[in-house]
Formats: C-alpha cells, structure tokens, sequence
C-alpha cells in the first residue's frame, strides 16, 4: 500500500473541514485521518456527509451501521449496536463517534476509508474506526465503529467532516491510497 497525501485541513474553531478537490478517478480508495478532532462543549458527534457537486449540497442518501465500546473512569462499561446513530436511507450526517469531550485531555483520533468514489456504476462504500475520549458524567474511553454505503452512482467530489452542533479544532488529511 502507498499512501499519497493530497490535502490536509486544519480546524482552529471551524465549523466544518471540507475536502471539495482531488476526490477523483485517480485513486480507487482515499483515507482520510483525524487527530486531536475536540470540540468547543461536551457532548457532541463528530459527523461525516458527502456531495457529488463539490460542496454545493451536503446531503446523499446512505445505509450505515455504529457501535461502539466504552469504558469509564468509574469502571463502567457498554458495548453494543447504536440504533440512534445508523441511518437507513436517510441523508443526516453519519455519526463518527459520539459523546464527544471537550477538556484538554480529551479528543478523537481515526481513519474514514472511501472507496471508489468517481464510480459512476456502483455505490460508494466505508468504514471509519475513531477513538477518542468523550464526557457524559465521566470521562470516558470511546472505540467507534461506523461503515456502510452512499447510496448514489454519482461520482462522489466531496467530503465534508462536522462536529455537531460545536465548532472544532483538529487536523484532517486526505491520502490517495496505490
């Protein structure tokens, strides 16, 4: 595997990180990875949207899945399917991880596999795992697991990360995967 970085975004209080150039026919599958994603409150959802006209319109129909593991300071843990954060042909944002803490030891890290976005056959599949640590009424270890399809046969020019409903910091970097 040869990864190519093509683009890296830096957050400093944005509201969302967009990646609108270089998605093409050049690579079959990109990677992109989040470090240090944390927003402004507690307890938000880092999210994920696609377009297929560069950005203009942020909402393509798509099936997904989530669950997640978690692991408190308090000992206490969970681990199953997350009914609440799938989608079911449903143009909402996908949830990347939830639960999301905004201290200054808390953040979340991962990688959002895309492939063959420029297909203008197929739909577009992905999964993403994020870790990170999150607030409910204590902090929290998160293990995050999302994947599913965009369900479109239009080539895919866009990704578009969120942290809902906060502003973020963070950085994001987009590979083409060889």
């Amino acid at each position: 595997m040869i990864l190519t970085l093509l683009t890296t975004n830096i957050s400093d209080g944005d509201s969302s990180s967009e990646f609108t150039s270089s998605i093409d026919a050049t690579y079959d599958e990109f990677m992109f990875v989040y470090t240090n994603m944390n927003p402004a409150t507690d307890n938000t959802r880092f999210r994920v949207q696609a377009s297929t006209n560069g950005g203009t319109d942020w909402g393509i129909v798509f099936t997904t899945t989530y669950f997640h593991a978690t692991h408190t300071e308090a000992d206490a843990t969970t681990f199953g399917y997350q009914t609440g954060e799938d989608q079911a042909q449903n143009t909402s944002y996908q949830t990347l991880t939830k639960l999301q803490g905004n201290g200054s030891d808390d953040c979340t890290d991962g990688i959002l596999h895309l492939f063959n976005p420029a297909s203008t056959t197929y739909v577009k599949h992905f999964y993403a795992r994020s870790l990170g640590t999150g607030t409910t009424s204590v902090n929290t270890a998160l293990d995050c697991f999302a994947a599913g399809y965009w369900n479109t046969t239009t080539a895919i020019n866009g990704i578009r990360f969120e942290m809902n409903p906060d502003a973020m910091d963070g950085v994001i970097q987009m590979f083409g995967v060889a």
